[in-house]
Order: C-alpha cells, then sequence, then structure tokens
C-alpha cells in the first residue's frame, strides 16, 4: 500500500487528466493505469456541468480520488485563491499545489512556492507540492508540513525521463515524507528507472495522454511502476567496472595438452 497523509491508496501511479483525445479514450485510459488519484486543473473544470456529461461526472462515477491542482498560476497569491476555490467546488482540501516561474522554462519559482505552502498548510490544506529536483527546497516544503515532496524529472512534458538521478536519491534518502516524480517522463522506462531510485510513485499526464495509443501506454506505465518498485524492493547488484562470471571456477573441466 501506499500512504499519503494517513490515507492508503493501492497504486503508486498518478494520472492528470489534460490533452487526452476524448473524455472516453481518457476514462479507459485511466481504468487500464490502475491508478486511483488523478489531478485535475481548476481552471479547466466547468463548475456548472450536467450531473451526467463532463470530466467531473466522469471521473466521480468511475471512484477516483480528486487532486485539484493550481496548474497556471505564477505566484503564492494566486496560488492560494486557486486552491481555496478548488476547495470550495470540489469539497477537499487537498491540492496539488504548482507556482510555475516563466511560461517558457515552465520551472517552478520556489521562492513562492515554499511561501504559498507555509500558508495553505496553516489552513489546514493537505499539500503535495510539484517543485525542482533541488534537496534544499524538498527538505524545507517538508519542514514547512507538506506530505508529500514532489521533484520533477525534466521539464513539463519534454519527456525526457529522468535527467539528474543523483539529486533524486539525495531527495529520497532525506525525506521523511513520500517522494513523487512529478513531470518530464516520456514511457515507461522513464517511470521504472523513478521506482528504481527508490520514489515512492510517479505522477504524469503527457506522456499517456498524447501518446499513439493512450490506453496502451497507461498499462505499460502500469506495468513499469510495478516493475520499477519491486526491482528497488529485491535490492539490485552493485555496479562493476569488470565482468564478473556467475558460473563458480569449481568443476570447470581442464583439457591436458
Amino acid at each position: 500500500m501506499f500512504q499519503i497523509a494517513g490515507k492508503n491508496f493501492g497504486s503508486r501511479l498518478l494520472l492528470g487528466t489534460a490533452g487526452y483525445p476524448s473524455l472516453q479514450i481518457l476514462g479507459e485510459a485511466l481504468q487500464a493505469s490502475g491508478a486511483e488519484i488523478v489531478t485535475v486543473a481548476l481552471r479547466r473544470v466547468s463548475l456548472v456541468e450536467s450531473q451526467k456529461e463532463g470530466l467531473i461526472p466522469l471521473l466521480k462515477s468511475s471512484g477516483f480520488f480528486f487532486l485539484p491542482n493550481t496548474a497556471g498560476c505564477y505566484t503564492a497569491e494566486e496560488a492560494i485563491l486557486t486552491a481555496k476555490l478548488a476547495r470550495e467546488a470540489l469539497q477537499t482540501n487537498w491540492i496539488k499545489l504548482e507556482v510555475i516561474g516563466d511560461s517558457y522554462s515552465l520551472y517552478p519559482d520556489g521562492e513562492e512556492l515554499l511561501k504559498a505552502a507555509r500558508i495553505l498548510v496553516k489552513d489546514g490544506f493537505v499539500v503535495l507540492p510539484y517543485c525542482n529536483d533541488d534537496p534544499i527546497l524538498c527538505k524545507k516544503l517538508e519542514e514547512a508540513g507538506c506530505s508529500v515532496v514532489m521533484p520533477l524529472g525534466a521539464p513539463i512534458g519534454s519527456g525526457q525521463g529522468i535527467r539528474n538521478p543523483f539529486n533524486l536519491e539525495l531527495i529520497r534518502k532525506n525525506a521523511r515524507v513520500p517522494v513523487i516524480v512529478d513531470a518530464g517522463v516520456g514511457t515507461a522506462s522513464h517511470v521504472a528507472i523513478a521506482m528504481e531510485l527508490g520514489c515512492d510513485g510517479v505522477l504524469l499526464n503527457t506522456a499517456v495522454a498524447k501518446a499513439e495509443n493512450p490506453v496502451k501506454m497507461a498499462t505499460a506505465m502500469k506495468l513499469a511502476v510495478e516493475a520499477g518498485r519491486l526491482a528497488f524492493e529485491a535490492g539490485r547488484i552493485p555496479e562493476k567496472k569488470f565482468a564478473t562470471p556467475s558460473t563458480p571456477e569449481r568443476g570447470r573441466m581442464e583439457m591436458k595438452r
């Protein structure tokens, strides 16, 4: 089981809901992924949607756990207001906190992020912050009361995978809350690497939503999370510079010349 803020989940894969070709394909991909937590940008949600059609009814009818996010916010004040609106509209105090520094790199603004996190935690929110792969910032976010830390693997939507595994290992080593890689993965092998490094989960969106076959990719991501976690728990062999024979020397046949 995977636990955040005292709540148990059966899947370590978290999925976004933006950019899919249709609501039907989104629903099929979510089911194939086995994910339980789905992120929803408040700016994409119609608060007057019909009870039978639209994104929110689809997610509610399938029993997914809502994680609204503050996507598109550039200041702490914007993010705090968006979080409060999400709490009112969706009846949840969980928030994926995003505060972006600029529209080109889409990297998080660590200063504004930390400011917003401290205020929201004091206001009773369960805060899951999307942040840079900075071990110092991650520790400060944890000390501020965030329930997880969510360092990026690479820039949002880039599909580059895990660009700095050393930092992720360092973050995982020092964190006493779950570490979820968020952003930048492009395929199943990237997800497996994140899990093999000891991360507790992976959150992704574009890699599935923009795949040629989102449903198949969602299935691949599910299996990659499971395989990577098992490999981490199994304990891999150490890397060596030279070959080591797997067959013992004892009993080796020797030919006389």
